[in-house]
């Protein structure tokens, strides 16, 4: 006789094995049909009730027969990230902490300007990379986001503004890859949530207003010419490779001219030729924003077609850095904008809730015990470093 088997350890076990939709791509959803013995072209009717309507139940796709609903159910999922906790500022900046696999938290944060709203996303849970005037990298590395996880703090942001209803504005028309994470050393989930993002089946997003900002990993820019034409932005932080192996300490591996070599390469490729490179320079008091960085900068960037955006360094607790002051912020702006640069300075927005440019953190399983390092340079605890709502 056979013994009878416990129905949640089958539930769990199907439950496991269930492919999540949210993050595929129109043709790996094709293939997925294919595989299933269905018409491919309902890849197209299913993108749409994710990514249009916002649907994840499969019972209310009432375009698509009820046998494949039923095969779907079984073997498919269209799950994002949990939301622990939302934050609106006092200035409409909102901050999502979000649960990921794995049990890892991301911060997302959407911005609201006149004409336009700006999602600021993370790719990893922590960062590779070890940046020293950033929050997140004192964290430490957990891993990698996969495409659904990217798309679904979109999808989530998109939600959280009733943007799915019928004649709703769109609230997400800009996409920054510039949270939590160094975006191209997640190269493929990157590429692929960038894709979707500006397919017209998933949420038609210009290639102009999705932006991926990396701290300069050289051989995975280069592998990305000619996969997509997305802008561009570097994170450079320093005129010179002495001060920005300091700052960034992957320069020791890629300086500043075979990276910036590799930003010409990347734009020269793009088909619109008058198209710019942001230039991001983060200003720390007494370390980066002195006259004659700034003249330098000017100098380092005469033959790259560029805009810079000047970003007020952000305190947090386990840096001893400084704020720029308004005095030396401008006197550097100054000195851009009289050389012919177009030059920005990037408003702080949302800091009441830590959600200011280098102040994003998460809870990171951290696998290179790099934070419990700087939490013992420091003399700190984890709860005085890491301010998430469990």
């Amino acid at each position: 006789m056979t013994e009878p088997t416990t129905p949640q350890i089958i539930d769990a076990a199907a439950e496991q094995a269930k492919v999540n939709l949210l993050g595929m791509s129109h043709n790996e959803l094709r293939q997925q049909l294919k595989a299933m013995g269905e018409k491919p072209f309902r890849a197209e009717q299913i993108l749409k009730w994710i990514h249009h309507e916002g649907m994840t139940d499969f019972d209310l796709m009432t375009n698509i027969s009820k046998p494949l609903r039923a095969k779907l159910k079984q073997c498919a999922e269209i799950r994002p990230p949990q939301i622990v906790s939302q934050e609106t500022s006092k200035d409409g900046t909102r901050k999502w902490v979000m649960r990921t696999d794995g049990d890892g938290l991301i911060e997302t944060v959407f911005i609201p300007e006149d004409g336009r709203g700006t999602l600021c996303v993370s790719s990893q849970v922590g960062c590779s990379l070890d940046c020293s005037f950033c929050s997140t990298g004192k964290q430490g590395f957990q891993r990698d986001l996969t495409a659904a996880e990217i798309i679904g703090q979109i999808w989530l942001a998109i939600k959280s503004f009733d943007g799915f209803k019928a004649g709703s504005g769109r609230s997400v028309t800009n996409v920054v890859f510039m949270g939590m994470g160094e975006p191209l050393l997640n190269f493929d989930n990157v590429l692929s949530a960038m894709n979707l993002m500006m397919d017209d089946l998933g949420y038609g997003i210009s290639k102009r207003r999705v932006t991926l900002s990396t701290s300069g990993v050289v051989p995975a820019l280069e592998k990305l010419i000619g996969k997509t034409d997305v802008s561009l932005a570097i994170s450079l932080h320093a005129p010179n490779d002495e001060l920005r192996s300091q700052l960034v300490p992957i320069n020791k591996k890629y300086p500043i001219k075979v990276l910036l070599d590799t930003v010409h390469r990347y734009m020269d490729d793009l088909q619109y030729k008058k198209r710019v490179v942001t230039i991001e320079y983060t200003l720390i008091s007494n370390v980066n924003d002195r006259p004659e960085h700034a003249y330098e900068l000017a100098q380092l960037l005469k033959n790259t077609p560029c805009k810079i955006n000047l970003i007020p360094f952000n305190p947090f607790a386990m840096s001893d850095y400084k704020k720029v002051s308004n005095k030396a912020l401008d006197k550097f702006r100054k000195i851009l904008q009289n050389d012919g640069y177009v030059t920005t300075v990037r408003t702080t927005r949302g800091d009441d809730i830590d959600a200011a440019c280098g102040q994003l953190v998460g809870d990171v399983k951290d696998k290179t015990k790099r934070a419990a390092r700087h939490r013992a340079a420091r003399g700190m605890e984890t709860e005085q470093v890491v301010k998430i709502v469990q």
